[in-house]
Order: structure tokens, then C-alpha cells, then sequence
């Protein structure tokens, strides 16, 4: 597995213009280019951090060719609602312990 960990810095009064179009970005990207989602986090006021997971890196390397128009439209709006867009770190995963449910005897 790839992962790709971006963060972004938003303008003051687009946090919900970013997180729409982030949202509908992602989803377009899962849908037609094989990604297996991304989380979106939020550190403090007007920051936020996402990570995107692939099946690996040539399908990560491989994206955009297959995205619909709409997926342009997202992206826009995304970009606008920033004042960075940035890759901190791409990496494969060695080790992955995250569950979706607390443990339960």
C-alpha cells in the first residue's frame, strides 16, 4: 500500500468551500482512479492535513487520466479555497493497525 500525505492551508471563511469540494474531489478519485480513499484532518484553525491511501505507487503515479470534467470543477474550488496546497511526504505503508470499530472481547 501508498500513501500520500498532503496539507493544506485555507483562506479565513472558505473552511466549508474546502471541505465540499476536498469531499467531492476524493470521492471522484476513488471512483475513477482506483484510490482507496483519503481521511481529512484538521489541526488547528484554517490548517488542515489529509491522507490519501493507494494500492501502490504506479497507481498513484497513473492518476487524473480517468477523472470526469466535474473532477476539475472540485479541484478548482479546492485550490481557490487555500493559500497552499502541499505534498508533505509520500510513502509505503509497512505496518497497518488501524481498525474501524474499538476493540471488544
Amino acid at each position: 500500500m501508498y500513501s500520500v500525505m498532503y496539507a493544506f492551508k485555507v483562506k479565513p471563511g472558505f473552511e466549508k468551500q474546502f471541505i465540499k469540494s476536498w469531499s467531492g474531489l476524493t470521492a471522484l478519485i476513488y471512483k475513477h482512479e482506483g484510490s482507496l480513499g483519503s481521511r481529512l484532518h484538521k489541526p488547528c484553525d484554517l490548517e488542515y492535513m489529509a491522507y490519501a491511501q493507494w494500492p501502490n505507487k504506479a497507481r498513484f503515479d497513473a492518476t487524473h487520466n480517468n477523472l470526469p470534467d466535474t473532477a476539475i470543477a472540485y479541484r478548482d474550488k479546492m485550490r481557490a479555497s487555500c493559500n497552499t496546497v502541499d505534498i508533505v511526504y509520500q510513502f509505503e505503508v509497512v505496518e497497518d493497525l488501524l481498525h474501524n470499530s474499538v476493540y471488544e472481547e
